[in-house]
């Protein structure tokens, strides 16, 4: 879908490197600008650099800054998720990139913004997600707020909206030759993401923790199992909490009736929880498969590459990462493989002189 799409990254961690994935899993050709003599971090994979194409430079080296700046006068888009200030003093800052390409969208990937008391500050994505109000109904009554795997801060409001951002400013700079500075801030993302909890009139800016529609009903969380698992619960709608009880055997019982009542809560929380508490996840699975009641066994990631819709899917591949989302017109694309770092120096470089850019 962005065949032809040039995008150049400089070496980070997390979030901007997840947006250069995305972009490249969308067809980008993005190639990332590593730091010679670098590498993942301890343990890593290096999938966040799947379909990316890699050259090491030392941007304090003369003949390397020179390589760089012609990387950047042929690129649609750039990312890069340091510290406010860094590109400036590397001379790579958003001036410096327009003065080369004044059509470059420039997205810059950072937790607390470029601007603001906080931005020269260090964080990461539960600091980020505490001071943006998007942590505070993160977890259950009586327990702290438990922390997301990077997921609702570092993905959701970091990486996604600046791959949102770069594609808005890409399409601008298509029709009107003028760049942009995209200023994806985790904390701005985060915050903007409560919108869509906002909109259902819960309560959830108001309630105090465990009395929201977000932390607070026994219709909406997880439960372990006899065996160790745990099942996730989460009945919103009438008839799909009708269900709920009519598979529980509880259509009948008037303690259930109420849904929506925060005094009832607890009282009805402890009944599921002695009830699923009975069996085992499989028998839960089982028991609920097919059913509209919202029910579904909490799987690890090995898990749920073998189940059979996300097996249906090829949500998982058989290397253990994840596949290509979204797909269009039904079908998805094949990943294209992690490139070795600097591997891709002679081809660029080719590339470049080709184009009469070096």
């Amino acid at each position: 879908m962005l065949d032809g799409v040039r995008i150049l990254e400089f070496e980070g961690l997390g979030p901007a490197p997840f947006a250069g994935m995305l972009l490249a899993d969308l067809g980008a050709e993005v190639t990332v600008i590593h730091r010679p003599g670098g590498g993942a971090l301890p343990g890593g994979t290096g999938l966040l650099d799947r379909g990316k194409r890699s050259i090491a430079l030392d941007l304090k080296d003369g003949e390397d800054i020179r390589v760089a700046r012609a990387l950047i006068a042929g690129s649609h888009g750039l990312i890069e998720g340091l510290r406010p200030g860094v590109m400036e003093r590397l001379g790579f800052g958003p001036a410096d990139a327009h003065a080369l390409n004044p059509a470059l969208v420039y997205g810059r990937m950072t937790g607390w913004g470029q601007t603001g008391p906080r931005a020269h500050q260090a964080g990461h994505d539960l600091t980020y997600l505490a001071l943006s109000g998007a942590l505070y109904h993160a977890g259950l009554p009586g327990e702290p707020p438990a922390p997301t795997p990077t997921l609702q801060g570092d993905v959701g409001g970091g990486a996604l909206y600046l791959a949102v951002g770069m594609l808005a400013g890409v399409i601008r700079a298509r029709e009107t030759g003028q760049g942009t500075v995209v200023d994806a801030a985790i904390v701005d993302g985060a915050a903007n993401m409560m919108a869509l909890l906002a909109s259902m009139g819960s309560g959830f800016d108001r309630a105090a923790r465990g009395a929201s529609l977000l932390d607070g009903p026994h219709w909406s969380r997880c439960y372990p199992c006899a065996c160790g698992g745990h099942v996730a619960v989460q009945a919103l709608e009438p008839q799909f909490y009708r269900l709920l009880l009519e598979t529980l055997g509880l259509e009948g019982d008037p303690a259930m009736q109420v849904q929506h009542d925060p005094t009832q809560w607890p009282g009805q929380t402890a009944r599921l929880a002695a009830i699923f508490a009975a069996h085992p996840r499989d028998h839960w699975a089982a028991l609920f498969d097919g059913s509209d009641a919202c029910v579904a066994p909490v799987l690890s990631p090995a898990e749920a590459a073998c189940d059979a819709h996300m097996a249906a899917r090829g949500a998982w591949q058989d290397d253990g990462a994840p596949g290509l989302a979204p797909r269009f017109d039904g079908r998805r694309a094949t990943p294209r493989p992690v490139p070795a770092r600097d591997g891709d120096r002679a081809a660029i470089l080719a590339r470049l002189r080709k184009e009469g850019m070096l």
